[in-house]
């Protein structure tokens, strides 16, 4: 053995005896000792003890148990999923090279591991075998429902493909993997590589001044004077909906719509990211006997083909264009009798819409935001959990990956855990745009007793400044409660098998419905007496303020929604097989798509596609609908609490009934069932139409 290998095994031997942050299980993750050079041999490690046992589970002709095959298989996974989540997570929210480096050395390893897996005839054999027990039928509903699931999966990941079409298939799925990371990074790259300074205050006439405290901080940051704008969201915004400027706001959504496209540096231009990854998902599909991707999408959603989709997406926006078209006529009649603008582009949407929500109902976001201290709405959405679901939540001490980071626990009322959860809540450079949640570790009943859910919960919102406290947008409230939906989902669960505990196993276009269907809670009058505060004198958001946020708050709800129409139906088109040749028509399909449901249609220059990471590098390809489909299923849920007699939303017997049936479920059955089980009837489109004021 060379000095190199002895080297190598040496550090491992030592990593095992927990010297290694990635191999050390026995706690929470030391996320504030995990370094680049520690991931190589962890992964190796874990990938090597996995496929030992996924080895022994397979060798012989013992009858398969439960325990022989899915206990053992967990035990083969659970901490090669916990130890790369980590990693995954670090990479999207402290991305720096040298972890860059690393996650894309090792992604593949973990790409070729779960397809290989897949592929395991003599696994996916012991699979079928416990299927076929005599006793199956008499099992646990949450074990047939492991095994079914499993079973499908392995379909899906190419067990029953010939050798030559698995080997291409296993190529196809790494390629993929690969294409879509490298997505990712390069709108990352180009969000950070943009930036403009302004040293005249006058030339940002028109943005709140909490906006340029956050943006002459990130100028001082950098030893320059002035202000920094940057294409991060909560920069961007400022601009657009703000700034007075019509020629900055043009130069700011020129370079945001523009980002990782031909029009930047050539290294980030995911022009032929994309159109490669179709060509490899479409290769996918064949592989596995389907005609589109969509289809292989499909088969572990609610909706049962690409065409009810497509028919459900367009019957929305046969019922939403003529609010949306009457939304652009005002505002296009406002623009140009109020701003001097008479002919309205895209990037003065924004900035005029918020002109006529000042006139129209007397109020701004940027007065309203000053009752939404951080502090205030994290307590109120606290009290709103603790009311509806029974629990307690309390702030304490764990290892972090950045300041920023704080850290809770949920525990019933008699004081047991039942999950904790990591809050990351501003947007900084090296942190990917958005907000998600994501799972830092699920609940399992081991051997050695109940593993409790943790949770990542995500945002991007503007970092307190000037030694004020930080202020939210109400929009931002609503992206908190809808993360927080998530998490919910994935900590209050009571199914102990991992793979349909929380929102594991759950229908894709069904995981939104605990997300959405918090969002409704921060519209109420006695909810909003917990969330506010005002920034200065700390009094409550008074009820004539209210009055006009309600009367608001369908403003414009016509465009909204055939905005995320026109995101839906070109995403499924797209992995439906259309426009997928080359990146003309895929900009081209877009273009149709606009011309069926939009009703402002972008520049030529917009490369929209070229940004879109929830298809082209997460996890909704051919799924972005179910925002749409799950908000039938949230708003109708909802109605559950409007229609209660007392008047009450926050009714902990109706709170608990959505615990039982719904959070705690998790995937263990049908997502259909549990509605129909809390309902007690199937959804309905109605409700969503009434809540976004789209009825006659």
């Amino acid at each position: 053995m060379d000095k190199t290998s002895t080297t190598i095994q040496k550090r491992q031997s030592q990593q095992v005896d927990g010297l290694n942050p990635l191999l050390n299980f026995s706690g929470l993750t030391a996320f504030d000792q995990i370094r680049p050079e520690d991931i190589t041999p962890a992964i190796d490690t874990l990938l090597t003890e996995a496929r030992d046992v996924v080895a022994r589970i397979t060798a012989g002709a013992a009858a398969a148990t439960w325990d022989t095959v899915v206990e053992s298989l967990n035990e083969a996974t659970d901490r090669l999923v916990r130890s790369w989540g980590a990693v995954s997570h670090m990479n999207a929210v402290v991305d720096t090279p040298g972890l860059r480096k690393q996650y894309n050395a090792n992604l593949p390893k973990l790409t070729a591991f779960w397809t290989e897996l897949s592929q395991n005839e003599s696994l996916y054999e012991k699979f079928k075998a416990l299927a076929s027990a005599a006793d199956f039928a008499d099992w646990p509903a949450v074990r047939r429902r492991v095994v079914e699931n499993e079973l499908r999966d392995f379909r899906l990941g190419g067990a029953e493909l010939t050798a030559e079409n698995k080997e291409r298939f296993k190529e196809v799925r790494e390629r993929e993997s690969q294409v879509s990371t490298r997505f990712a990074e390069n709108v990352l790259d180009a969000t950070n590589a943009f930036a403009l300074y302004v040293e005249d205050a006058t030339a940002l006439a028109g943005v709140p001044q909490d906006a340029l405290q956050m943006l002459s901080e990130a100028a001082h940051a950098e030893g320059k004077r002035g202000y920094k704008i940057s294409l991060q969201y909560p920069s961007y915004s400022a601009i657009v909906d703000y700034a007075h400027d019509r020629a900055l706001r043009q130069q700011l959504y020129r370079a945001y719509s523009t980002k990782a496209s031909e029009f930047g540096k050539p290294d980030w231009n995911n022009g032929p990211l994309l159109v490669e990854l179709l060509k490899l998902r479409r290769q996918h599909a064949h592989l596995l006997s389907y005609r589109s991707f969509a289809e292989v999408s499909l088969v572990a959603k609610m909706a049962e083909s690409p065409a009810e989709v497509l028919d459900f997406l367009r019957d929305l926006a046969r019922r939403a264009k003529p609010y949306a078209e009457r939304d652009m006529r005002e505002l296009r009649a406002f623009a140009a009798q109020h701003l001097a603008i008479a002919d309205l582009q895209p990037w003065d949407v924004s900035y005029a819409s918020e002109k006529l929500r000042e006139q129209r109902y007397s109020y701004s976001e940027q007065e309203l935001k000053q009752y939404f201290t951080e502090e205030r709405v994290l307590a109120g959405l606290f009290k709103v959990i603790e009311t509806l679901f029974a629990v307690a939540i309390r702030e304490e001490a764990a290892p972090v990956w950045h300041p920023d980071v704080r850290f809770y626990r949920i525990a019933d009322l008699q004081g047991n855990l039942v999950g904790q959860f990591y809050l990351d809540l501003y947007a900084r450079d090296h942190k990917q745009g958005g907000a998600w949640q994501d799972d830092a570790r699920s609940r399992r009943a081991r051997r050695t007793g109940l593993a409790t859910p943790v949770s990542f919960l995500t945002c991007n919102f503007s970092r307190p400044g000037g030694g004020k406290p930080g202020t939210l947008k109400h929009d931002e409230v609503l992206t908190l409660f809808h993360e927080f939906g998530h998490g919910l989902h994935h900590m209050l669960t009571r199914v102990d098998e991992p793979s349909v505990a929380g929102i594991q196993g759950v229908e894709w276009d069904a995981v939104e419905l605990p997300s959405q269907f918090m969002e409704n809670f921060a519209w109420e009058w006695e909810v909003l007496q917990l969330l506010t505060g005002h920034v200065e004198t700390g009094t409550k958001l008074p009820r004539a303020l209210f009055e006009k946020m309600l009367a608001a708050k369908n403003f414009q709800s016509g465009m909204f929604t055939v905005r995320q129409l026109e995101f839906s139906l070109f995403d499924m088109l797209l992995h439906s097989g259309a426009g997928q040749a080359d990146e003309a028509q895929v900009l081209a399909l877009l273009a149709d798509v606009r011309r069926e449901v939009s009703v402002l249609v972008p520049p030529e220059y917009n490369r929209f596609p070229h940004a879109f990471s929830h298809i082209f590098a997460g996890g909704y390809a051919a799924g972005y609908y179910s925002y749409k489909w799950a908000e039938v299923l949230s708003a109708d849920a909802y109605s559950a609490f409007e229609e209660n007699q007392d008047g009450n939303v926050l009714n902990a017997a109706i709170g608990r009934r959505f615990l039982d049936e719904v959070l705690a479920v998790g995937g263990s059955r049908p997502a259909m069932q549990s509605f129909v089980a809390f309902r007690g009837r199937k959804p309905t489109i109605d409700a969503l139409l009434k809540h976004n004021g789209m009825v006659s």
